[in-house]
Order: C-alpha cells, then structure tokens, then sequence
C-alpha cells in the first residue's frame, strides 16, 4: 500500500497535510522495538535468575511491564514516539493532528489484543490495508495515525558579495520569496538565476549578474548575516 496524505482543517482554518504512514515502515518501527524489548529481558534474566522464585516474580512484572507498558510511556512522554519510531522517523498522532495524548496513548496499544488475532497481527494488518490511512484497529478506536515525521532541513543559501538593504520596504511574503529563491539558488542554472532576479530588479535596482548578487546580499541581510 502506497503512504498517502490527509489533509485536516483546524478550527482557526489551517489545512494540515498529515503523511499517513504504511504498514512497511510501521513494521520495521514495530521490529525495532521488539528487538529492544527482547534485549532487555535477556539482560534482566540474567540479573533476576540467581534470586530464585523472588527474581521469577520480579521477571514476571519485568515481563509485563516491557511488553505492554513500554509503547504506551514512550508515546506519551516522547510526542509519540518509540525507539522504533524515532529511528524510521515516524510519530503517532491524533486524527486531527494534535499531539498523542496518554488515554489515546493507552487504548491503541491495548487494543493490540484485537489486532494480534487470530496470529502475526493479521487484523491489524488487514484493517491497515483497508482502511485510506493505513490505521490499524488499535487507531481506529482511539481517534489515532502514524505519520512520517517532516525533515526540516534547512537549505544552504547561495554565496553572495556582502550584505545589503533592500532599496524598497518588503512586505513578508517578498521576504520569503528573496530567502526561498537564495536556498534554491546554487540548483538554478546561471540563466534562471537571472531571468527571477529581474523579476526583484525593484528591490535590488539592477539586473542580470548584478542582480543576481543584490538579491543574495539582500537574503543575507534578511537573515541577519554579517
């Protein structure tokens, strides 16, 4: 199944693009963690079984805790994410795309008795198959997703001479514009470079090559460099 996208309208009118995530990568998240888990039990078997039957009880509540416990403290203290989760950048959220919250948190991963039967969790998968968001029944009933998590990663912005002014006052969206066509400035050929700079020849006053280097000192004047 292919991820897709839900799009969300908060109440103040913003559209929110979720990246609903599919059952590849929620089960290598999935697989990660259990790795972990097991881990951890191994090293407390050791620990616990040279204490007897106390260690034996110990182990037990041990046992407990790592399987049914674990998911539910790492999403509520982590913005909804697992080890696993983290390491294939991925999130739990609600349906609406607010942050997870504890009793969400709580019955979709109790609801993972329903989505193991009847074996391999072959309700769970079947319902991430069916339903447009990938949710598994766990999701359905507790209102949540799993999305990708968005890299924000911040582009290098093109070299220029220095740093200047504008020659006009710019409002906030010519601001962004200057910045975004600075980041994507070095993936321009020269010749585009020029034909969008002419197009701010009112803020740079000059054209061609020149324009092009105002306009970059004019992004770094925007972002503050000296």
């Amino acid at each position: 199944m292919l991820d897709t996208v839900r799009e969300v309208h908060t109440p103040e009118g913003v559209a929110l693009r979720l990246p609903a995530a599919g059952p590849i990568p929620r089960a290598l998240a999935w697989a990660i963690d259990f790795g972990i888990r097991l881990g951890l039990l191994m090293a407390a078997s050791m620990v616990l079984g040279v204490m007897g039957e106390a260690g034996m009880g110990l182990y037990l509540v041990l046992l407990f805790a790592v399987f049914w416990l674990y998911p539910i403290i790492c999403e509520g203290l982590f913005d909804g994410q697992t080890p696993g989760k983290r390491a294939l950048d991925l999130r739990v959220v609600s349906s609406d795309g607010a942050p997870v919250g504890w009793l969400a948190a709580c019955v979709r991963n109790l609801m993972r008795t329903v989505d193991m039967l009847p074996f391999g969790y072959a309700c769970g998968l079947v319902s991430g198959l069916v339903d447009p968001w990938g949710r598994r029944l766990g999701d359905l009933v507790a209102g949540t997703m799993v999305v990708h998590v968005p890299k924000n990663r911040r582009l290098p912005v093109m070299e220029g001479d220095g740093v200047m002014a504008p020659a006009l006052p710019l409002r906030p969206a010519e601001q962004q514009a200057i910045i975004a066509f600075a980041e994507r400035a070095p993936r321009l050929t020269p010749e585009r470079q020029v034909e969008l700079a002419d197009i701010a020849a009112p803020a740079t006053g000059a054209q061609g090559g020149e324009g092009v280097r105002r306009l970059a000192g004019i992004a770094h004047w925007l972002l503050g460099k000296r």
